[in-house]
């Protein structure tokens, strides 16, 4: 970071200034990750066999519990692995219409495990404009699937990135026939002044379940004189969350660690998580000579390659090939040729339960989203397993 201390105030300058969602400015090559924000959506399943066991508990009450844990074992993955990994958080590569990125989670060399079934992950990019993606993870042995969209809207407010994300995940349960939203926490970018970025989360996220349980989660981190990195509290009532059932179980600690869960009826305290000790899966993908031009790691190889290099022209050459094709596609579609996604539909509630969204985030004292008109912004993405089925390009 030192080399770049004139970048990074040249940067921090210019993000101050601009008006839009810094999710569209395009950003210095010194900040830039070589991985596509494609490939994010693996961090919901870094830990299948969690992901598993919840369709293997025939408790309701015990179901909500597990959902919440394995929810906890998604975000460390998603919003501190790069910190962690390089010292500083990165910026994604925006993700280029129609991109996918597919694989499979494997044991751990080395890791005793037990035999939980295929656990497949399918990531696509569904709108450029906003940009959105759309994914699902299966596990058909398990009998579970989750499916989601996300995109984000960010600004800079008092030295810091505010991150807003747009959509939901929605788990289903094939035994019980049960369902649970789960929404999405706003997070920022800490740490910009000091060149050495890294994301809190803050505010609520929620769970709710057509069995009518409900997990409410909050977030915060350290403060100038007291508090935690990457702290958060959640409480586990059998009600609605608009209805603030009396909790049966509270939830504290951090995510990016250890945290404890105490049984509000007996006063008993125990473990909840480990995030540190909890063995994780790796996330396979196909060689890369066998994949299709538009895999998230195929179509970046250059660019990611350059980015490792620190070769920022290179960066910049590469990236240029990638965004006029996008312009491309832009015209196409001005001339009446719109884009067809994948693997995954604007939500029909006809559609793969897309009214379950519906049902589940009046629950939650929402007012939910159209699921067939509006912007692509406002619209739910659904994935149809039978494109996928019938497809020809598979994880």
């Amino acid at each position: 970071m030192s080399n770049n201390v004139a970048s990074w105030g040249s940067f921090i300058k210019s993000i101050a200034s601009y008006s839009g969602d810094l999710a569209s400015m395009t950003a210095p090559p010194f900040i830039l990750s070589p991985v596509s924000l494609t490939e994010y959506p693996q961090f919901w399943a870094e830990h299948p066999d969690i992901f598993v066991a919840i369709a293997e508990e025939a408790d309701p009450e015990k179901r909500i519990l597990l959902v919440t844990k394995w929810f906890i074992t998604t975000l460390r993955g998603q919003y501190a692995s790069r910190n962690e990994q390089l010292g500083s958080e990165k910026k994604p590569l925006n993700p280029f219409l129609g991109e996918i990125f597919m694989g499979k989670y494997q044991p751990a060399a080395g890791t005793p495990t037990r035999d939980i079934g295929e656990t497949i992950l399918v990531s696509e990019q569904v709108s450029h404009h906003p940009p959105i993606t759309a994914y699902s993870i299966f596990n058909d042995k398990a009998g579970i699937e989750l499916q989601g969209f996300s995109g984000f809207k960010a600004s800079f407010s008092a030295a810091s990135i505010g991150v807003k994300q747009v959509g939901h995940a929605l788990v289903y349960i094939k035994e019980y026939d049960e369902h649970y939203l789960i929404t999405l926490p706003v997070l920022h970018i800490e740490g910009i002044l000091s060149f050495a970025p890294y994301v809190e989360l803050e505010g609520h996220s929620f769970i709710q379940s057509t069995s009518g349980y409900s997990a409410d989660l909050s977030y915060s981190g350290k403060g100038y004189f007291s508090g935690k990195k990457n702290s958060f509290k959640a409480t586990i009532s059998k009600s609605a969350i608009k209805q603030e059932g009396k909790p049966l179980y509270s939830i504290k600690g951090q995510w990016t660690g250890t945290s404890m869960v105490k049984n509000e009826a007996t006063g008993k305290e125990e473990l909840f998580y480990d995030s540190k000790s909890t063995p994780q899966y790796t996330f396979s993908v196909k060689p890369l000579e066998e994949q299709h031009e538009y895999e998230s790691r195929k179509a970046w190889l250059k660019v990611s390659e350059a980015i490792k290099l620190g070769d920022y022209d290179l960066i910049s050459k590469e990236k240029s090939k990638i965004e006029n094709a996008q312009r491309d596609l832009r015209k196409a579609e001005e001339a009446g040729k719109p884009w067809q996604s994948r693997f995954f539909v604007a939500c029909d509630p006809r559609v793969n339960n897309g009214d379950k969204y519906v049902e589940l985030s009046t629950s939650l004292g929402n007012k939910p989203n159209s699921c067939t008109n509006g912007a692509p912004s406002q619209q739910n993405w659904r994935f149809v397993r039978e494109k996928y089925d019938k497809g020809e390009i598979k994880a």
